[in-house]
């Protein structure tokens, strides 16, 4: 017996655990499965909406009593670097941008030991192996790319960046680089790059994750400037990050059965076989 895909996508929601940028808060995600031919499409649609992909699954924060959590891009149009960031450009102009197909190395895995190692030793993903983080890269049903920074003094790679491409702008899934310079601003630095690879291939938008306003974390997000966070079912422009105050209360968030009639999919028909 031959087993199709469902026509439209199914929704689920996680059990609620531990958030990981807010104290004794918790936290669950609505999440839907990326697959099959409108794979594309709806990766498209939904990151517009604010969803996030994570190998073959789509997810957006869905808390019970906290909004906290809200989907950042960058307008490339309306970015311009500050003193910092142009010196960030400047101290890391050295490095040689490699763009490769979704294939994990040992090289990158060792790179990311060391980040983890350094900067998130207690998070989510420090126990990760090598088989859990080549899947990471490699399991994408979209067009991907890692985007590699290479030092060519030592020809050392520096830091890497997992990266989707979107019909709108790239989507800057995760990124890692070598922790041993704070000054030189590396996680800054691939943000910088990818606004200049938007920019280049005539994308307006680069996707951040998400930005958390009262998470030490994220904090740096809210520097670039041109960003936009997506509030009220729609994209706005963060105008003041220091007076913004987040929603954190029962009312935060609709019902879920609310929140899924309200996603806008893309036309799934045409898919049918």
């Amino acid at each position: 017996m031959r087993h199709s895909l469902p026509l439209t996508p199914q929704f689920y929601v996680t059990a609620p655990q531990p958030c990981p940028y807010l104290e004794d808060r918790m936290e669950r995600k609505l999440f839907t499965a990326l697959q099959g031919d409108a794979a594309t499409e709806l990766n498209d649609s939904l990151s517009a909406q604010g969803f996030r992909r994570s190998q073959n699954v789509l997810y957006r924060p869905s808390c019970a009593d906290c909004a906290s959590c809200l989907s950042a891009r960058i307008d490339v149009s309306a970015f311009k670097p500050s003193k910092g960031q142009k010196r960030t450009l400047k101290r890391n102009d050295h490095l040689v941008r490699r763009a490769t197909s979704p294939w994990a190395t040992e090289e990158q895995y060792a790179l990311f030991r060391r980040y983890l190692d350094s900067r998130h030793a207690d998070g989510g993903m420090a126990d990760m192996d090598i088989f859990e983080f080549a899947a990471m890269i490699e399991e994408t049903p979209i067009r991907s790319r890692v985007i590699e920074y290479i030092d060519p003094e030592t020809d050392t790679l520096t830091g890497v960046c997992l990266t989707d491409v979107l019909a709108d702008g790239v989507s800057m899934v995760y990124s890692f680089y070598a922790p041993d310079d704070p000054r030189a601003g590396l996680g800054n630095y691939i943000i910088l790059d990818h606004i200049e690879i938007a920019r280049a291939a005539g994308l307006p938008y680069v996707y951040l994750g998400y930005w958390v306003p009262g998470s030490p974390k994220m904090g740096y997000k809210a520097r670039f400037s041109g960003l936009e966070i997506y509030l009220g079912g729609q994209w706005q422009k963060l105008r003041d990050p220091d007076s913004f105050e987040p929603e954190q209360h029962p009312l935060s968030n609709d019902p879920i059965a609310e929140q899924v009639a309200n996603i806008a999919l893309p036309d799934m028909a045409r898919y049918r076989r």
